[in-house]
């Protein structure tokens, strides 16, 4: 066996990513557990090495029901992170040690992406926190985990090029144009004039106006709409233009 041959350790990370009240796009992160460490360090993507019995997909969905106690969410492969000085930090070498118990030399993760309602009860039974933090303000993370972010960015606005009614997965149930609008703009990030995007939206038959509009708002009150799938499928519509 060649002496350049390492004991490599493979893992897998979850982003999942949520839409708030405040019209924010948010990340699911987790919280480690770690003395003598700022507590902005000690934040990081819910993430675990793969048991020697479990397919990578099946650890991905431990991953994420231990993290949000949700047992059915779709999580999607999206990339390997491999760089060999991915974990050289002093201080995420010391915590696999004490996370883990044993010498990690090397170690590689696969990468899902998830998205998830925000108004989801998360019932976490392996981390004491679990936090929705706004994506403009991700701070400093262990590991690679703000590049796996970065590049989880880049692969759910392919995503929504190639089907639109993912980011319906984000919304609420009813919801508003300006909603729809805003979190469009901040996966997509397309400026696009919002009379003409509401003129656009108004035009697709598989967004359907509802008799409800907004209440105890400051601004003028808007209409709220649904999302119809089985319209969306017959049309198999796809970006907005």
């Amino acid at each position: 066996m060649s002496p350049s041959f390492i004991h490599t350790y493979v893992s897998v990370d979850c982003v999942v990513f949520g839409f708030d009240h405040e019209n924010r796009l948010n990340i699911l992160l987790a919280q480690r557990h770690f003395e003598n460490v700022p507590i902005e360090r000690q934040k990081k993507l819910p993430g675990s090495l793969i048991l020697s019995e479990e397919d990578v997909d099946d650890a991905a969905q431990r991953v994420l029901h231990e993290l949000t106690g949700i047992k059915k969410m779709v999580l999607k492969q999206f990339k390997c992170f491999a760089d060999p000085m991915r974990a050289s930090s002093k201080d995420d070498i010391k915590w696999m040690g004490e996370e883990y118990k044993h010498n990690i030399d090397r170690i590689i993760t696969v990468a899902y992406l998830s998205l998830c309602k925000i108004d989801h009860k998360i019932n976490s039974t392996k981390y004491d926190t679990v936090d929705w933090c706004p994506i403009d303000k991700v701070p400093l993370l262990p590991f690679d985990h703000n590049k796996i972010i970065s590049e989880s960015l880049i692969e759910i606005r392919k995503w929504i090029e190639s089907d639109f009614s993912i980011i319906f997965e984000l919304l609420p149930k009813r919801f508003t144009i300006r909603q729809l609008y805003q979190l469009y703009s901040a996966l997509s990030e397309k400026r696009i004039d919002i009379k003409n995007f509401h003129k656009k939206i108004s035009s697709f038959n598989y967004i359907i106006p509802l008799d409800e509009i907004e209440t105890n708002v400051a601004h003028r009150a808007a209409r709220y709409y649904k999302f119809d799938a089985k319209v969306f499928k017959k049309n198999n519509t796809k970006l907005i233009k």
